[in-house]
């Protein structure tokens, strides 16, 4: 009778974190709710934000990330490295999505870079964000190249849609007739700004 109810208690118990697990890669896969008043940025939209000024020597790379949300969090081993690949010809930044509180310290801690790490949410709307994480790609003209996912798979691990990696490749090669599928361009992950 025990083990009977050891062994039921353990099946309850894997069939509970099965589910969650089904439930949380479920609920990633489908798309970010479109919020209401949301004003789109097409490509070649001159980004204006105090946040960037205008002097610029490089193309920049904003990081939009949000520390509580599991596919930021998901992404940071990839965002490292395409900082490590491309860091020398990209200007990267983060910039934290969070209704909660951090220094920029905490968040360099977090990825292990020391890179600027901004808190200007206007910087979301200006380029047409509103999920984390997402992938901002501006010309040395601050003008729009790329707003989307860095890849179809939760952990960016196929190369066939390393959107973000493709996009840094197409700028510095001057390829301005790149097209990048819906999977590219449709926000998936945590709505903003409070990771629902």
């Amino acid at each position: 009778m025990k083990k009977a109810l050891v062994f039921s208690w353990l099946i309850f118990l894997f069939s509970l974190i099965g589910y969650l697990f089904w439930y949380n890669d479920i609920i990633y896969q489908l798309p970010t709710p479109i919020p209401k008043n949301y004003k789109s940025m097409e490509t070649g939209s001159l980004i204006v934000n105090e946040a960037l000024n205008n002097n610029h020597s490089k193309p920049i790379f904003l990081h939009f990330f949000n520390p509580d949300c599991p596919c930021s969090r998901f992404n940071m081993k990839h965002f490292k490295s395409l900082v490590k690949e491309y860091g020398n010809r990209i200007d990267f930044r983060v910039v934290v999505l969070s209704p909660k509180s951090f220094t920029p310290e905490s968040i360099q801690d977090k990825f292990g870079l020391q890179i600027p790490v901004l808190f200007d949410k206007s910087l979301a709307e200006a380029c047409g964000v509103y999920s984390t994480p997402q992938a901002v790609l501006l010309d040395q003209a601050q003008h729009l190249y790329y707003r989307g996912n860095y890849n179809t798979t939760r952990y960016c691990t196929d190369e066939k849609t390393s959107f973000a990696k493709i996009a840094l490749n197409g700028l510095l090669k001057k390829q301005n007739d790149l097209v990048f599928s819906q999977a590219a361009l449709k926000s998936y992950g945590c709505t903003l700004p409070d990771c629902r």
